[in-house]
């Protein structure tokens, strides 16, 4: 099989702590062709979606360590393969965000050709914090607004804690909590975050939502779903001082069995992933609600192997070349 990783430059990348290089090691021990691209890469020949790409498969049973330095030497040859989209048989899009639009209209014609893991649809759909409204009945009071006084007296209303989010940035970035304990810093966060300077139209839409105690004393859940189903889980305790249960934010993480609530949560969005082809999906559990689904590059794969003593990167790819193959009987 030819399958390609659309992401990061592998520079940026520690492959031992990365999910999309253990997707790559395995397939590459399997001896399929691997190709890397970034977003930049992709172009229109002849009314024809393009990719200008990089092979890098290489010998297998390397350590991680020493294949990532094998993988990063055949960019160094500066040898590109100009393939169409379609001559590919599977696809990764596993560029960090913010999300690469443009990318995502050159590829979307392609998606029933090609399989992509995640869909480019599903991915618009699901890549800001907005998907979760779908499933209001599992997630915990949440506002949107770039109006700063409805904003504050939404948080003056509340009464207690609540948190503040960027609606597209990830690991943890950019989030803070707030209260009405600070009044004076509170409406100069809100004005700092919706941009109050400029002209209504222009500013940027926050997201204001309840604070979950128990991310304090318990952390929050990151479960990974393959097609739907749970394959993996972790605790993950925020850093002392820290209400943030991010790894980027320097939390610890443990292994985690999943609750019957955390079950039942997995059971109210699956048939709703799977419509948007978000195939491969992280979601953050924080008591009994969710509060983050991340389908563009969602990550926890190194972490949960080493915590359970298993392999998830086999399933995933198991599960890739079983759709190609439906794929290909169907044309």
């Amino acid at each position: 099989m030819k399958i390609a990783f659309l992401m990061d430059r592998l520079e940026d990348i520690d492959p031992v702590w990365e999910t999309t290089s253990y997707l790559m090691y395995e397939s590459n021990q399997r001896r399929h062709t691997i190709y890397f691209l970034e977003p930049h890469d992709i172009y229109i020949r002849e009314n024809m979606v393009m990719a200008r790409m990089y092979d890098i498969s290489v010998e297998p049973d390397l350590s991680m360590r020493k294949y990532w330095r094998a993988a990063i030497r055949c960019l160094k040859r500066e040898e590109r393969v100009f393939e169409s989209i379609p001559e590919l048989d599977a696809l990764f899009l596993r560029k960090n965000p913010p999300l690469q639009y443009q990318t995502l209209e050159f590829l979307a014609p392609f998606s029933n050709q090609v399989f992509m893991i995640n869909d480019t649809t599903g991915q618009i759909l699901g890549n800001g914090k907005l998907y979760e409204l779908n499933f209001p009945e599992i997630i915990p009071e949440t506002h949107v607004s770039r109006d700063p006084a409805r904003l504050k007296k939404i948080i003056d209303d509340f009464g207690g804690a609540m948190v503040v989010k960027p609606l597209q940035r990830f690991g943890g970035e950019g989030i803070i909590k707030v209260s009405t304990k600070d009044q004076e810093n509170l409406l100069s966060l809100i004005n700092y975050y919706v941009k109050a300077y400029e002209p209504y139209h222009y500013r940027e839409p926050i997201m204001v939502q309840e604070f979950l105690d128990d991310v304090r004393t318990e952390g929050d859940i990151r479960i990974l779903l393959l097609n739907g189903e749970i394959i993996g889980a972790m605790q993950r305790k925020p850093a002392k001082g820290e209400f943030r249960a991010n790894v980027h934010a320097g939390a610890k993480v443990f292994p985690h069995k999943i609750s019957p609530a955390e079950q039942n949560i997995c059971r109210t969005i699956r048939n709703r992933l799977i419509k948007d082809g978000l195939y491969f999906v992280g979601i953050d559990i924080i008591g009994d609600k969710l509060v983050e689904i991340n389908c563009v590059s969602p990550g926890g794969i190194p972490r949960i192997n080493r915590l359970n003593k298993t392999k998830l990167e086999s399933r995933v790819i198991d599960f890739v070349e079983a759709k190609v193959k439906i794929m290909r009987d169907s044309h």
